[in-house]
């Protein structure tokens, strides 16, 4: 490589200049560094960011422009297919050399295992480096040489393995090629809703951008990380991290978390942190079983689910999307969504298992709901959560767990705050009847403003009926079932 050349640097899912690999590379030999980003709606098999993700996508990357100027060199804007954008701007600009963070999702894969080939056999200097994963799927492997199935023998092999590399440094400056470089307007990328502005209340919740990925880990680690085992599963109040859209963007890495936990200044107990990494170790396996699995968002890993017997319940579907099943703490956690591109984890099984065992409503459904919703949503965590949801996934939840929405709200949100804080109309319900508010007197109803089956829905669906037709549904899959509920 010429230290006088330029090189490219490509920005995907690594929104960040605190340990990127791919942009200290090229930093390091005094080179001229032109960052970019590619809007890549045309590759075969990419799947375009919901809308809630683009509401983030565009601060991420004003926030990242920013930083790159007070570096030294501005991020360029593209929109277009990934290679033939790429090819252009070595065109443009001269460039012999190109560095990316890898990507592990399949058509990420395919595009840049084509592009790595092309430039290469041109002549081209092309690296690529970790970054989005704490560990390379195609290295770590079962006894046997495959990939992982289960988590628990995934985490003991990745916490076995060689400590987690700490986070690298943020380049001293980057030098500006000698011409500028033609870059597209974010505005003109139309990544913003507009009328109606559903992203409205996102803001009050969030602050995109490395920044603020870098405050909310400093606020968990030296704080809310004290108590996170034993608080976690809590709905209401900041129980934990808020980094998985931070996480998504690649604004942070799981390097860094990792690293904090070794070294930081950090509240908790050896549990808390210990439960905050299999967490992170979470992720990692999603992402494993999507690397090894390129269908997981599409097919049932499991095939023995493809006989399921379905419904095609157009109503529940509405219902549940609204916050209208009358089940509460479905409906606080799937308006939570709607308003903050948000749901609590724990919320986010019990409504996800609310749509698959109390309606039988294909899980692909939900998953395709979340993933326009979500301001973290995730390829490989969206599509590996749904199916463990509906016990067709690797590692699944047993397909007889069909969570109780009331008992759930009950033990996670005794005291009725979630409920209250986004099912307003159930204000007054005193907390008794707060997750069962057709169980109330009609008195009780009445001095609390609340007229069942008008100011709030009457539930769509009997849970009692409803589970024994779902343990019904699952015995076509499995050929018996133990009668359990949680």
């Amino acid at each position: 490589m010429n230290s006088s050349s330029t090189a490219l640097v490509l920005f995907r899912h690594d929104l960040r200049i605190a340990d990127n690999r791919a942009l200290a590379a090229a930093a390091a030999g005094g080179r001229p560094v032109v960052p970019v980003f590619v809007l890549d709606r045309i590759s075969p098999g990419t799947r375009p960011l919901g809308g809630a993700r683009h509401w983030w996508l565009h601060h991420s990357l004003a926030a990242l422009s920013g930083d790159l100027s007070r570096l030294g060199s501005p991020l360029v804007l593209r929109s277009g297919q990934m290679q033939a954008v790429v090819e252009t701007l070595v065109a443009e600009t001269g460039a012999d050399a190109v560095f990316w963070n890898r990507r592990y999702d399949p058509a990420g894969r395919a595009v840049d295992a084509k592009m790595k080939a092309t430039l290469r056999g041109r002549g081209l200097a092309v690296q690529s480096f970790e970054g989005q994963l704490a560990h390379e799927p195609s290295l770590l492997k079962t006894k046997g040489g495959g990939p992982f199935r289960v988590f628990t023998p995934f985490w003991k092999a990745f916490s076995a393995g060689i400590e987690p590399r700490d986070p690298v440094d943020i380049p001293a400056r980057l030098v500006q090629p000698p011409s500028p470089v033609a870059t597209e307007r974010l505005e003109d990328w139309a990544l913003l809703p507009t009328k109606p502005n559903w992203a409205e209340g996102f803001a009050a919740r969030w602050t995109p951008g490395e920044a603020g990925a870098q405050r909310a880990l400093q606020d968990f680690v030296e704080g809310r990380l004290a108590g996170y085992a034993a608080n976690r599963d809590v709905p209401d109040g900041k129980t934990t991290s808020r980094l998985s859209p931070h996480l998504a963007h690649g604004e942070i890495t799981p390097f860094q978390l990792l690293s904090a936990l070794r070294h930081g200044r950090i509240a908790g107990s050896r549990a808390d942190h210990e439960k905050f990494r299999q967490e992170v170790g979470w992720r990692e396996f999603s992402w494993h079983l999507l690397f090894h699995n390129p269908d997981l968002g599409s097919e049932n890993f499991n095939k023995s689910f493809d006989v399921f017997p379905l419904t095609a319940d157009g109503r529940g579907f509405e219902a549940w999307r609204r916050g209208l099943t009358g089940y509460p703490i479905v409906d606080a956690g799937m308006r939570e969504l709607w308003r903050t591109g948000w749901m609590h984890n724990r919320v986010r099984m019990v409504a996800a298992s609310f749509l698959v065992k109390h309606l039988l409503i294909d899980w692909r459904q939900g998953e395709t709901w979340f993933w326009d919703t979500l301001v973290d949503a995730d390829l490989a965590s969206n599509a590996a959560s749904w199916q463990w949801v509906a016990g067709s996934g690797a590692d699944a939840a047993p397909y007889f767990r069909i969570f109780n929405p009331v008992l759930q709200g009950e033990k996670f949100d005794p005291d009725g705050a979630y409920v209250r804080r986004h099912v307003p109309e159930l204000t007054n319900i005193p907390t008794r009847f707060i997750h069962r508010p057709w169980e109330a007197p009609r008195d009780v109803l009445f001095r609390a403003g609340v007229k069942l089956g008008e100011t709030y829905p009457v539930p769509v669906v009997d849970h009692e009926r409803a589970r024994r037709r779902a343990l019904a549904a699952y015995e076509t899959v499995r050929g018996q079932h133990d009668d359990r509920s949680v």
